[in-house]
């Protein structure tokens, strides 16, 4: 019994730091979340050397981005992170942002723990398509691939071919192992109605977008170089 300790105290420790899904939040705590998702874009964007390549966010169907995603293992590994997904729309505009959950389970020789923040970049409308469905497990229904990073954005075609979503990341913590891949996204339909009003907000009219919200989108248009009715 002794020798489960450690483990259940790794994970107990840092799944204490988890929001309960039951427990009701705000509309500010989702503002929050909005601006916590935005600096991770800027942080990200700010070294031209190590950024996402301006040519792939410019061909993204969709952006995803979650500000500290919390994983432990110890042999058996959990992860979960919230953040915010924008997704083109047919005019070249992105939408508001939707509310999105992050959860899954791993195996393989894996002990420690580790807060990322984590930005999906979906390269194909199949991809975004799965999200929108519900069905969106990374690596199954949707493959993803580290994403090239650079100034110069020369991205292999192997990459942007093969990869439906690419995954760019900043990690702080300690993590060992190797672990399968399998989180599944989920829209956080909850937090789409205290906001909006609706599940879906990939289609909610301009005047209907709170300004942190808003905001979030002209930063997304800014670094794709799109168009943005609500930015004018």
């Amino acid at each position: 019994m002794r020798y489960l300790i450690i483990p259940l105290l790794i994970l107990g420790l840092v799944f204490s730091l988890i929001p309960a899904q039951a427990k009701a939040a705000s509309v500010d705590d989702e503002m929050i979340r909005i601006d916590k998702a935005a600096t991770v874009l800027q942080e990200i964007m700010a070294t031209p050397d190590n950024s996402i390549p301006a040519n792939l966010l410019a061909d993204a169907k969709g952006i995803a981005i979650y500000p500290n995603v919390v994983k432990a293992a110890f042999g058996v590994g959990a992860r979960f992170g919230q953040g915010v997904f924008v997704g083109k729309q047919p005019d070249g505009n992105w939408s508001a942002p939707s509310f999105l959950n992050l959860a899954g389970g791993s195996f393989g020789f894996q002990i420690g723990a580790e807060v990322t923040d984590l930005v999906l970049v979906f390269m194909t409308q199949k991809s975004v398509d799965a999200l929108g469905r519900g069905d969106l497990t990374l690596g199954a229904t949707a493959s993803v691939a580290a994403g090239p990073i650079g100034r110069s954005g020369q991205a292999s075609t192997d990459i942007k071919l093969s990869a439906e979503i690419l995954s760019y990341s900043k990690t702080r913590g300690l993590f060992a192992g190797v672990a399968l891949d399998g989180a599944i996204v989920q829209v956080d339909t909850d937090a789409n109605r205290l906001v909006y009003g609706v599940p879906d907000p990939l289609k909610i009219a301009a005047m209907n977008i709170p300004e942190p919200a808003k905001r979030f989108t002209c930063l997304v248009a800014k670094y794709t170089g799109s168009p943005e009715r609500m930015c004018a």
